[in-house]
């Protein structure tokens, strides 16, 4: 194996990424917490911060070997779940790469605590916490931690390492997750919302969002943090980095310009909530592309996100199923959209953002050319494969899950439970207090406690 030294450069720029992806997980809590109602907002960031919990230690565990490890039977399927158990070997291993082993272990650590607080948001209000939480751990291991391996797990160039067989066989490109995190996350939320079934009154009652200046923050901590998902995909501090940066700001800007569009067009108002909605929408399309196309082709592949996200949140009325944050409009077919427009818009050039003696394989998109750079349909078809390939494991898989928990310990809350607040019920805490104020204490226990309660002196005053 050929030792570098490390960079330090890298390793900062790679440990700093991995903070700023971590940081999405809370803005997606304030996110999705701003988006259903009061009575329901707690539980909602929860659902985002137990993620953090639970996938955080089990990739310690096994997870960063199950999607990193060299390949079982060399099959490219899943990554040996023993080779790297409590990240063993790696506290001093040398790696190939120029930067230490952990920081990738802690960079790839919040792509998987994300993609899985994703799925949260399709069965808000409804889903009991102990059922979430346990599908947390299912999900993780036998969804999540394999996808990965798929798509993310490289061969080594001499062989002795086996990666994913979507990275290595197929060779469909996907920069940083289009396929194995929003793809795979809005799968997994159709489904979930099909088992488990509408909330209470979806379609007859008003579910408004209950506090859209969360929903703006979560937006732009979102965004902010997805400069380090997708820049810091490069694993390196350099051009192809610095690319896939100004990629993503521009396939975001035209998104959100795009929602904005078709929302005033359609509806005849330009809503925060669309702003921040085709925020996600273009920053879901660029996140497989932003390594292998040019910023006029990212600026194309976000406003055709913006228009198709904003359209097909409207499906769930149209076909009945309760998909209450819209991840199945937004991540499902964002991913899609940037997944497969890859076809038509990579740029032989994005490869010449790698420097001289930088190892190849941080440029996926070397010498790749879409049907628009002369490259016919053969890219288009391995993205769809690849595409496909996620989907369908993806969706048999969850229906499994679903199944598993709807007849052991149950999915809902009960609809009593349900209509007075999920909050209450599953966290004894409620969002907002919003009982008065009194400055008089001598009112304040007069109005809290009952006449017998209260001393005589304190009973004959308060009846004056």
């Amino acid at each position: 194996m050929n030792i570098l030294e490390i960079d330090s450069g890298d390793t900062a720029w790679i440990l700093v990424s991995a903070a700023m992806v971590l940081l999405m997980t809370p803005g997606l809590a304030f996110f999705y917490g701003g988006m259903v109602r009061a009575k329901s907002v707690l539980n909602m960031m929860m659902m985002s911060f137990i993620s953090m919990g639970v996938i955080g230690v089990l990739w310690i565990l096994f997870g960063y070997s199950m999607a990193f490890g060299n390949s079982v039977g060399g099959a490219g399927i899943i990554g040996d779940p023993f080779e790297f158990a409590g990240l063993k070997g790696l506290l001093t291993y040398s790696p190939d790469a120029g930067y230490p082993a952990l920081a990738f272990v802690a960079f790839q650590a919040c792509f998987a605590i994300i993609t899985v607080a994703l799925v949260s948001g399709a069965i808000a209000d409804r889903a009991s916490f102990g059922a979430w939480t346990l599908f947390t751990v299912l999900w993780g291991v036998l969804v999540y931690f394999p996808a990965a391996h798929w798509v993310f797990a490289f061969s080594s160039a001499d062989g002795t390492v086996v990666g994913g067989f979507i990275a290595n066989v197929v060779g469909a490109l996907d920069f940083a997750g289009g396929t194995a995190i929003h793809i795979n996350a809005g799968t997994a939320s159709l489904v979930l919302a099909l088992v488990i079934g509408p909330r209470v009154g979806f379609g007859s009652k008003p579910m408004r969002p209950h506090n859209m200046t969360l929903v703006m923050l979560g937006a732009a901590l979102l965004w902010f943090g997805w400069f380090g998902f997708n820049a810091g995909s490069a694993v390196a501090a350099n051009g192809l980095a610095s690319l896939a940066w100004v990629n993503t700001l521009a396939a975001t800007a035209a998104a959100m310009l795009g929602w904005l569009i078709a929302e005033k067009f359609r509806d005849g108002h330009a809503t925060s909530l669309g702003a921040a909605s085709g925020i996600v929408a273009g920053l879901v399309a660029i996140t497989p592309a932003a390594g292998s196309v040019d910023p006029l082709g990212s600026l194309a592949i976000g406003l055709i996100a913006g228009v198709a996200c904003a359209y097909a949140v409207g499906l769930k009325y149209k076909f009945g199923y309760d998909d209450s944050l819209d991840v199945v409009g937004v991540h499902l077919v964002g991913g899609l959209v940037g997944t497969l427009l890859i076809g038509f818009f990579a740029s032989p050039l994005a490869a010449t953002t790698v420097a001289d003696g930088d190892d190849p394989t941080k440029a996926a998109a070397e010498g790749v050319a879409g049907l628009f750079y002369g490259g016919g349909f053969d890219q288009l078809g391995k993205q769809a494969i690849g595409a496909i390939s996620v989907m369908a494991y993806s969706a048999v898989v969850t229906y499994l899950i679903a199944l598993l928990i709807k007849h052991t310990i149950g999915w809902r809350i009960s609809t009593a439970d349900e209509v007075s607040g999920i909050d209450l019920i599953e966290h004894s805490e409620a969002g907002y207090d919003l009982s008065p104020v009194y400055y008089s204490n001598k009112v304040q226990r007069t109005l809290v406690l009952s006449k017998d309660d209260l001393p005589e002196t304190e009973t004959t005053g308060a009846s004056k």
